[in-house]
């Protein structure tokens, strides 16, 4: 073995965790600024919503202490923000401005690995935020079963079916305009109406079905049915077929469009 060969670093026998440690070596030098934010943001939303709407509402819903009813929901919309802007606007960046895809490309690293590692790196962020949500929330006694547990990786699958479509689309448009748009018009509108803040039965019959067609909707009434220790309104096997249902088309939708932009 030369001297060189000696001295180049080997990748390790999964490709796709030397572009997760890339993600990672950066986000070493930034994760403080999110820290104060992960505990901060579920403290102000409990009492904000939890404390301060539930005092209005007497009989809480379907005899759930609206506290309780409304903290499942909003660890399910915190993991599909968080993955969708974790999804966005750095793989747009990294086509666009700084073409860090480009450069490990150019690396003996694959399509597929690309996206494993990117996604691996967004499945981190979303479960570490979402376990700070559940800590939180713990401490103020809104969780009503230990099945709670169940909901961290409840919410990794909702944030690869979120997550994988929302790759393909922003390694597909040519302006980070369209990224505001996909927050304005899919995922604002789907945090108000999958379930969130109040039951979807509620909804006219039309707006109803497209909530039920939401990845968000699924993933609030597992994660809510686990901190409840209740059954779901649909199937949970039904929920988690839907949901792998949109991580792999998203992941095909995704490959075919950095496949596009990446190799000549």
């Amino acid at each position: 073995m030369s001297v060189a060969e000696r001295a180049r670093p080997a990748l390790p026998r999964v490709p796709a965790l030397a572009v997760l440690a890339h993600y990672l070596v950066g986000y070493r030098r930034t994760w403080r600024a999110g820290v104060f934010s992960s505990f901060l943001l579920p403290v102000l939303t409990v009492v904000g919503f939890g404390f301060g709407v539930g005092a209005y509402i007497d009989q809480g819903v379907g005899g759930v202490r609206y506290l309780d009813w409304l903290v499942p929901g909003l660890i399910a919309s915190t993991a599909l923000q968080v993955a969708v802007g974790e999804s966005t606007w750095p793989v747009f960046s990294n086509f666009q401005w700084i073409k860090t895809y480009f450069a490990q490309i150019a690396a003996p690293l694959r399509i597929g690995d690309l996206l494993a590692g990117h996604l691996a790196f967004v499945l981190f962020r979303v479960l570490t935020t979402a376990g700070a949500f559940l800590l939180v929330t713990a401490l103020f006694g809104a969780l009503r079963s230990p099945w709670a547990l169940a909901v961290l990786p409840v919410v990794a699958l909702l944030t690869l079916a979120v997550a994988t479509p929302t790759f393909a689309y922003a390694s597909a448009v040519d302006s980070d305009s369209w990224l505001a748009m996909l927050f304005r018009f899919a995922v604002i509108p789907m945090t108000l109406f999958a379930g969130v803040f109040f039951p979807v039965d509620q909804l006219p019959g039309a707006l109803r079905w497209l909530a039920y067609l939401t990845p968000l909707w699924h993933g609030v009434d597992l994660c809510r049915a686990a901190t409840l220790g209740v059954a779901p309104q649909w199937s949970v096997a039904g929920h988690l077929l839907y949901l792998a249902g949109w991580a792999a088309a998203g992941w095909l939708l995704a490959y075919r469009s950095f496949r596009r932009r990446l190799v000549v």
